[in-house]
């Protein structure tokens, strides 16, 4: 992670971690919680790629995007939350620079994958509104797994050219008790203009957009309801395009909360001194961002609900269970 408004210094030194000012009751519910979280956030987006991969009805373009989110933050659940929930009730990097440099290197890939992951379902939403008949032509299930693979190869290449390009700056991570990775300045834009600037701008720019168009598509629907039965079936698939667009709005806005405060703070840190204890408020609002989707899809999605309680109660291990109706 790219936090370099910390105080650091350019060589270690003997680094004591800081008494904590706690009791042994408070320790243990500090582990009990953080134990919580990261099963929460596993078992939910587990329970997510379990579903949209076994029941072939919610085989939609859109739900497999949801499936590539779900997977990054399954991900993050088991590569990235445990470290860095540790690393913040200690208050100190305990493991070894081994562990370091692969958590950072999944922290970089992952959080890209999600925001790159969101960008994609908004602007897959927004070609379902704005041109639904080239949409159900031009994009399948198979054209959008392709270009979800594109997606994670690319974010791959490109953070390894990170810490490929940035290996000089690796040995201030060496530090007993810290873990950062700080970026030069010329790769510090690179890396903000690549995974905020951008990915966030188009995430706004086609949600306003989408919105709009959800707007003039109730008003056709209100129109489409006083006409004849035979414009029932329009009517229904403009409110179901409609309401999926409302879910995933509710969506990218818990995304836009959980990460924007993260890269402002990142950004400031490039500026000013800022220290540890406030950098982990940020840290913990990033990582909540995992395990607050599958609650999302379990308040707003019925076929999530439905899924989860066949796989709760074992039938999708009955035959043809992949056919089973979840809808």
């Amino acid at each position: 992670m790219n936090f370099s408004g910390l105080n650091q210094t350019d060589e270690c030194f003997p680094y004591i971690c800081p008494e904590r000012s706690v009791t042994t009751v408070e320790y243990v519910l500090l582990y009990m919680s953080a134990a919580a979280l990261v099963l929460l956030t596993v078992c939910g987006n587990f329970l997510i790629i379990v579903s949209v991969g076994h029941f072939k009805q919610i085989h939609t373009p859109t739900n497999m995007l949801i499936f590539s989110l779900a997977l990054s933050d399954f991900m993050v659940g088991i590569c990235v939350m445990p470290f860095a929930l540790i690393w913040m009730i200690e208050s100190c990097w305990i493991f070894r620079r081994i562990y370091c440099i692969c958590f950072l290197s999944s922290a970089y890939f992952l959080t890209s994958t999600s925001i790159y992951s969101i960008a994609l379902i908004a602007a897959d939403r927004y070609f379902a509104l704005s041109n639904p008949f080239l949409y159900t032509k031009a994009v399948s299930v198979s054209t959008v797994c392709i270009i979800v693979l594109c997606d994670w190869f690319v974010l791959l290449l490109y953070v390894i050219a990170l810490l490929y390009f940035n290996f000089p700056f690796l040995n201030l991570i060496t530090c007993p008790g810290d873990c950062f990775l700080l970026l030069d300045e010329n790769w510090s834009l690179v890396d903000l203009l690549f995974t905020f600037v951008f990915p966030f701008a188009l995430i706004i720019i086609l949600y306003t957009l989408v919105f709009i168009i959800a707007k003039k598509h109730a008003h056709a629907i209100r129109d489409l309801n006083a006409q004849t039965r035979t414009s029932k079936n329009t009517s229904d698939s403009m409110k179901s395009e409609r309401k999926a667009a409302k879910v995933l709005g509710i969506l990218v806005c818990v995304f836009l909360a959980c990460l924007l405060p993260y890269f402002i703070y990142t950004l400031l840190g490039n500026v000013i001194k800022l220290d540890f204890e406030s950098f982990q408020s940020v840290l913990i609002l990033l990582l909540l961002n995992s395990a607050i989707n599958p609650v999302i899809y379990a308040l707003f999605y019925p076929w999530f609900r439905r899924c989860v309680k066949l796989i709760l109660t074992f039938q999708i291990f009955n035959t043809d269970s992949a056919l089973m109706n979840v809808l």
